[in-house]
């Protein structure tokens, strides 16, 4: 059997598009990766809200200037989808073969999917297998069609091959595997913080526990600031990333970004108490935050002090090898939290 080829991560988010090609090599029966492209491109504001493009011809340009500016000559892309668009659920069914669960997972999921059966693209894994008890766990994921054709559609634009489409919160989870062995045994939250939604994944030992997306991220706090002090979309964000804006200083505006900080630490213990919900025996041991707005100041000690647990920033490349000459370690260092979905897509290969 050949060798599996690489794709290309796309991250089409909410404010940027972040893209990551990795190159793989086998060494001592494992594989090894090293970081062969690095891109970040800013998206007009409202290009793509809640997961949904509206401008995808903004979209499709950003991804074309990313790849002609990185020389990148590899057109198979891996992308993702998240949100409202997105169901993932973990059911319990009567123990049966492969073949059977693929003739029944159509019916099993009109039971279990929120979504309109019709109008979603089905995907599943078998978790675990209990056959003393006669059941199995499965983990099974349905995906809107018509955001898949709409993310499909600008990626063809920017003339692209569109190869695999994941979720944000198994991607995330793709990059954690591959870089945090030692906490394979723990019980781990990944809260990736993008612009309009935050993915959470819960995981232990490999398997997603728990998997829920909410319409909170970065913008929340933009648009808390934007309200109080009549400021432009541009400016909020500037004040909120801690530019002093029209004589206001960001020391005055800790106040709201509290009121944000507070409102994701209950999203996150509601997910936590759905999982107890399940699983009685699991105490969450540490939480891993990504994405753009994980690193407000003061938003990791707070989490810590509330869920009595270490909270540290995700490095997606802490197993993945670069080339100094080319890529600087203090900015990648600075500027990892934000490619932890996009390096999980570029784990993924053709034919997985």
């Amino acid at each position: 059997m050949g060798k599996k080829k690489n794709l290309v991560g796309l991250d089409l988010g909410s404010s940027s598009i972040k893209l990551v090609e990795l190159s793989s090599r086998r060494r001592k029966n494992e594989e090894v990766y090293e970081l062969t492209a690095l891109g970040y491109e800013p998206l007009p504001h409202q290009a793509i809200v809640e997961g949904t493009i509206m401008d995808s011809s903004a979209v499709s340009d950003a991804i074309k200037k990313l790849f002609a500016e990185l020389k990148i000559k590899n057109n198979n892309v891996a992308t993702s989808i998240s949100g409202s668009a997105v169901s993932i659920k973990k059911i319990v069914l009567p123990l049966m073969s492969p073949e059977e669960l693929e003739e029944s997972i159509q019916w099993e999921a009109k039971h279990h999917i929120s979504l309109p059966i019709e109008e979603v693209n089905l995907d599943y894994f078998i978790l675990n297998t209990f056959p003393d008890q006669g059941k199995m766990e499965v983990i099974l994921t349905a995906a809107r069609k018509d955001r898949i054709n709409l993310y499909s559609a600008v990626i063809v634009q920017a003339g692209k091959n569109i190869v695999l489409m994941d979720v944000d919160g198994i991607a995330l989870q793709n990059a954690f595997e591959a870089n945090y062995e030692m906490y394979r045994d723990r019980v781990v939250v990944l809260v990736n913080i993008g612009a309009s939604i935050t993915n959470i994944n819960i995981v232990s030992g490999g398997v997603p526990l728990l998997i829920r997306d909410i319409s909170f991220g970065g913008n929340y706090f933009t648009d808390l600031i934007q309200k109080e002090f009549s400021l432009s979309f541009e400016k909020a964000e500037s004040l909120k990333r801690g530019s002093s804006v029209d004589g206001i200083s960001p020391a005055v505006i800790q106040p709201l970004i509290q009121i944000g900080f507070n409102d994701l630490r209950k999203e996150i213990a509601q997910t936590i108490d759905f999982l107890k919900l399940s699983y009685t025996d699991k105490r969450i041991e540490r939480i891993i935050l990504s994405g753009g707005s994980s690193k407000l100041p003061g938003l990791q000690s707070f989490l810590s002090k509330e869920f009595d647990c270490p909270v540290e920033l995700f490095n997606p490349f802490r197993n993945i090898s670069f080339n100094e000459r080319l890529y600087d370690r203090d900015f990648l260092m600075e500027m990892a939290p934000v490619f932890g979905v996009a390096v999980g897509l570029a784990l993924r290969k053709i034919g997985d």
